[in-house]
């Protein structure tokens, strides 16, 4: 496939640590040498990552998303390999070559005045080689875990699912943000915008969602609508455990009867370096707790984990956030 970076051993050996008496995650994760080799395998999981922070940009955000899969697989590959991990159960397939993309939005003159139209278009370009793969992985009887890059790439993930079990797709989107922005140039605040136009889309459940971050239009539009259902993350802050189980199992309940994705933008978590960090949201430990319940449903096609900005001070905290992350939904 143009534009995908398909990965080997060599291609990862020197991120890997060695210890003597110890075996890390990546001296036995899975490869393959083409998108038709995915038949093959016995893996259940495959692994690539879009190295980009375009639509996070497009959409006036902060930069540093493109850092996240570098910061993921240092980290990933590094575990322990032992009864509890299993890396024979996830290929490394690559990454979406963003670089092309990535070059021309740095030589976008920020004073033009269609700089983010630019952008948006570099963030069409993307769009297409996502939904692509995506479309390849599902047909081949696989669940994707992609690492972005900016939400943005939920388009491409809900188009290319969709196209291969060809139907809409519901999602559950653990977010701060409903990304339902108007349909201008697209960006990581309208990708689920554009997946409802284009008829990728079924039913849209946001769990997190925070209130004073919400134009009022996108309330008027969500409550117009029988396909969309969210729980305000402000909802939840005095419930307890238990409550807090009930309001995502009562948000899985709304799609999982149907295919569905799996969503989940790191701004939903309290103080995580992302391209929108909020001193509000989700403890960690309780996303992985959201991310085991829902990997065990059985309609359950892919995750996609975006939004966190790894920086120089924090770069190892997000690997290994974004490596539980990982694992965990692969327990299931």
């Amino acid at each position: 496939m143009e534009g995908l970076k398909i990965y080997n051993c060599k291609s990862v050996e020197k991120l890997i640590s060695i210890r003597d008496g110890e075996t890390r995650f990546g001296e036995k994760i899975g490869f393959v040498e083409s998108l038709d080799d995915l038949k093959k395998t016995k893996a259940k999981f495959v692994l690539f990552g879009i190295p980009e922070d375009i639509g996070v940009r497009a959409n006036h955000g902060k930069a540093g998303a493109s850092k996240a899969w570098e910061a993921c697989l240092n980290s990933l590959l590094n575990i322990q390999n032992n009864e509890f991990t299993a890396p024979e159960n996830i290929i490394l397939l690559g990454e979406i070559d963003c670089k092309t993309e990535m070059q021309k939005a740095a030589n976008i003159d920020e004073a033009d005045p269609n700089y983010y139209a630019k952008l948006g278009d570099l963030v069409e370009k993307i769009d297409e080689k996502v939904s692509y793969l995506v479309e390849e992985i599902i047909s081949a009887g696989k669940i994707p875990i992609i690492i972005g890059g900016g939400h943005n790439n939920a388009y491409g993930n809900i188009k290319g699912t969709s196209k291969a079990i060809k139907k809409p797709l519901n999602i559950l989107n653990i977010d701060a943000h409903t990304d339902l922005r108007k349909l201008e140039h697209r960006h990581s605040g309208n990708g689920f915008s554009f997946a409802q136009r284009d008829g990728f889309l079924g039913k849209y459940s946001i769990f997190g969602l925070h209130k004073n971050y919400t134009p009022q239009y996108i309330f008027d539009e969500i409550s117009s609508v029988s396909n969309i259902k969210f729980h305000l993350f402000e909802d939840l802050i005095l419930q307890t455990h238990q409550g807090k189980m009930a309001a995502f199992n009562s948000q899985l309940e709304f799609i999982n009867k149907q295919p569905f994705g799996l969503e989940l933008d790191c701004d939903a978590i309290i103080n995580f370096p992302s391209s929108a960090q909020s001193p509000s949201g989700y403890a960690l430990n309780m996303l992985r707790n959201f991310l085991q319940i829902a990997s065990e449903e059985k309609n359950c096609k892919y995750l996609h984990i975006c939004e966190a900005t790894p920086s120089d001070e924090n770069y190892a905290q997000v690997g290994k956030a974004l490596s539980f992350f990982i694992t965990d939904f692969m327990k299931a």
